[in-house]
């Protein structure tokens, strides 16, 4: 529900917030470059529209609406800034993660408690970069966790840990905890060339001591059967989290294409070849070879988004009627999720290609676009080579090495 009018938030009412958002995350996109991470204004601008309440448990007034949704509103805000359609989708995907840690861990962050805030969000990194030493009551943790994406903006963060063998014969096993802002150190060192403005900085502590309640098991997180599965039931805590958390990270690359695509044509429509010594005064519209670029890379979008919108459909379908999430489904998926990153990356490489000297500039949209997608593109969880081989050994009937 709209807190103010009272009336049902529906994922059109999101998407069309995120719509009339792009253009002001536009107008920062420099700004936000500069300074290496994403304005305070545009994290309050979807914090104001409901964005990070979209998948949050309704009991703590969010909206538990369909999943399928990260993939339009990672779109659409990738149309005005791909950085902010990164940090934007990240923070509304943990809300998500969040339900299913333990019920007393949810309270922790959103509850009516002494730490509680209904509008709190987490950032953070998922790498098992640290042991967790249990001790009376938790665990205590120390260690360094590089592209923690948006991580000013946390209110917690999101940690990966290794937890330890147990006596149930139980193998050392990776998991996450949630950690409060006061209690760890922020290292200022994103300096990239790519998602220059996520402000993907590395996350520190040191001995610290980390509640039981605030640990989840990946497995747990991997199978839908998180703690908090037992008080939030609704269909899309019961989702698998590798269908789901790769759609997150693939969706602004399409975004990102989409505008790339518009501005491209636009821009192509008008412009002349200077010629070097001659040649000069042609269109650039004229030639077969920027043609040709300019129609691969619309298909690619299309094609891309097709595939993803039929493999979260169906992982809903399969969640809402109970089903099983085979092995088959979760690798589908998963090659899905690596290959529409990869057409985005052959879509931008061949526009960039056909740009001319004109695209070097760091004023154009087309530079930066090149950037962040094949910035995403290096992100391990859409790896192309870890993903397809996984998928082949897979078809050949050879254990899968890989996350699935």
């Amino acid at each position: 529900m709209d807190s103010l009018s009272n009336t049902p938030v529906t994922a059109d009412t999101l998407i069309a917030k995120a719509h009339a958002m792009a253009p002001a995350l536009q107008t920062r996109e420099d700004a936000a470059e500069a300074a290496r991470r994403i304005p305070d204004e545009s994290i309050a601008d979807m914090r104001a529209a409901g964005l990070f309440r979209a998948f949050q448990p309704a009991r703590y007034g969010g909206y538990e609406l369909d999943l399928d949704l990260l993939l339009t509103m990672g779109t659409e805000l990738a149309r005005g800034c791909g950085s902010s359609a990164w940090v934007g989708n990240l923070a509304m995907v943990h809300q998500w993660m969040i339900a299913g840690f333990s019920e007393h861990a949810q309270d922790d962050i959103w509850g009516d408690t002494p730490t509680g805030n209904p509008d709190a969000i987490a950032l953070g990194t998922y790498a098992a970069a640290a042991e967790a030493t249990p001790v009376e009551g938790g665990f205590r943790i120390s260690g360094k966790w590089p592209f923690a994406s948006g991580c000013d903006h946390g209110d917690w963060a999101l940690l990966g840990a290794r937890f330890p063998a147990n006596a149930d014969g139980r193998k050392p096993v990776p998991g996450l905890v949630l950690v409060p802002r006061g209690d760890y150190e922020i290292i200022d060192d994103w300096h990239a060339v790519g998602l220059a403005a996520s402000g993907s900085k590395t996350i520190a502590c040191n001995d610290l001591f980390v509640p039981g309640h605030r640990h989840v098991l990946f497995p747990d997180l991997a199978s839908g059967r998180g703690p908090g599965r037992a008080v939030n039931t609704g269909a899309i805590f019961g989702v698998p989290l590798l269908a789901v958390l790769p759609v997150t990270i693939a969706a602004p690359a399409l975004g990102i294409l989409a505008a790339a695509i518009v501005d491209f044509t636009e821009r192509t429509r008008v412009r002349e070849t200077r010629g070097a010594v001659a040649g000069g005064g042609h269109s650039m519209a004229g030639f077969a070879n920027v043609q040709s670029k300019l129609a691969e890379a619309a298909v690619a979008l299309d094609a891309a988004t097709l595939l993803l919108q039929r493999d979260i459909s169906e992982t809903l379908a399969i969640a809402k009627s109970c089903g099983i999430f085979s092995v088959d489904h979760r690798i589908r998926n998963r090659l899905s999720h690596g290959y529409a990153v990869k057409l985005a990356v052959d879509a931008i490489n061949g526009l960039y290609g056909v740009g001319g000297g004109a695209e070097l500039y760091r004023t154009g949209r087309l530079q930066r676009a090149w950037r962040d997608i094949n910035a995403i593109a290096h992100h391990i969880g859409l790896n192309w080579d870890a993903i397809s081989t996984m998928a082949g050994q897979h078809r050949l009937g050879l254990e899968p090495q890989g996350q699935y």
